[in-house]
């Protein structure tokens, strides 16, 4: 304990002494390094606190009874704990549907997409074709523009489909694809489904960094356009997948847009949220047998847990690939 306490004196000693020879720089310099981690901390605590509060408010309420809603002392620890709200909210969307359609329509949505986006991207990097700064600008406005104006000429292109007219000329009329799930497929195999102007750029950011030296010593080696893609570019343009098919599935999983436009007959999570307001006051209805108002407070309670039980499943598969999607993203950092 003397050695340790001489050891603090002498420090003291050194540092106010090398302070009083630097004319006080050092003790600013010092001070101005604790005020600058001060306001960090406040900075990303406030952030963390933005981002989860909305999330905890969420939890607390759906946790609550209708009573604790109206209660003034109730603010975020329920006083009459209940799981009924969640049972409510999957009978309501009927979850165990709901979920497995849409789990097998975002996978296959997500993987359709990069798969497409990931030979359209390394064409864009590598290869030189007739109009390559005009179909890359396509791919930008993609992204810029907006899916709901082009809302209208979905509907109408899907729902009287036709390749240069040859449904009419044997069934004498368009074929009608809305309400399957087909239109969505061919508008992801054509590059044209949700985001697909985002991983274009991306994944031709990514191959554009890569040396070309790969490819030159592979075709030297005798490999071909296809097989150097899938022997040597692939396995390196792995981080930059991963990370676009999370985001895709991700997308995928919470989209309202196309859900509505192309799959309006299929149970799915979002869409099935977006109506279990209206769901609930018929669920009422048919329960009380009479038509009632549902107070505000409640909707927004039933609400609040449907929109939990689709968040939750995103979460899980975060935890599961955290350390792949990190990876990723410093990886694909570096390079681009």
């Amino acid at each position: 304990m003397i050695k340790t306490k001489k050891k603090m004196v002498n420090s003291n000693g050194t540092f106010w002494e090398r302070n009083r020879k630097s004319g006080g720089y050092l003790l600013k310099k010092k001070a101005t390094s604790i005020a600058v981690s001060i306001c960090r901390f406040i900075l990303l605590f406030g952030l963390c606190f933005l981002i989860l509060q909305p999330i905890l408010n969420k939890i607390s309420i759906s946790f609550m009874t209708e009573q604790d809603l109206y209660n003034p002392i109730v603010v975020s620890i329920p006083e009459h704990f209940t799981t009924e709200n969640y049972k409510l909210s999957a009978e309501l969307m009927d979850y165990s549907v709901s979920i497995r359609n849409t789990f097998l329509i975002s996978l296959s949505i997500a993987l359709l997409q990069i798969m497409m986006c990931t030979l359209v991207g390394y064409g864009f990097a590598r290869f030189k074709f007739p109009l390559k700064n005009f179909w890359f600008a396509c791919v930008i406005l993609v992204i810029l523009i907006p899916p709901q104006t082009i809302a209208t000429s979905l509907h109408l292109h899907f729902k009287f489909f036709d390749i240069f007219g040859i449904f009419s000329l044997i069934n004498g009329e368009p074929i009608n694809l809305r309400g399957s799930v087909l239109p969505y497929y061919l508008m992801s195999a054509g590059c044209m489904g949700l985001k697909n102007g985002l991983y274009i750029y991306m994944i031709r950011q990514f191959f554009r960094n890569i040396p070309g030296d790969l490819e030159e010593a592979a075709y030297v080696d005798g490999c071909g356009t296809l097989k150097t893609f899938f022997r040597i570019m692939l396995p390196e343009a792995m981080p930059i997948l991963t990370s676009c098919f999370l985001f895709a599935f991700v997308w995928q999983w919470t989209d309202g847009f196309y859900s509505k436009m192309f799959l309006g007959t299929t149970k799915l999570l979002g869409t099935g949220l977006s109506r279990i307001v209206d769901s609930l006051g018929a669920y009422i209805q048919r329960e009380l047998g009479v038509k009632t108002t549902i107070s505000v407070a409640y909707s927004n309670c039933i609400l609040a847990t449907g929109t939990l039980m689709i968040v939750v499943p995103l979460i899980i598969l975060y935890l599961f690939a955290q350390r792949a999607f990190v990876e990723s993203i410093s990886s694909s950092g570096i390079k681009m």
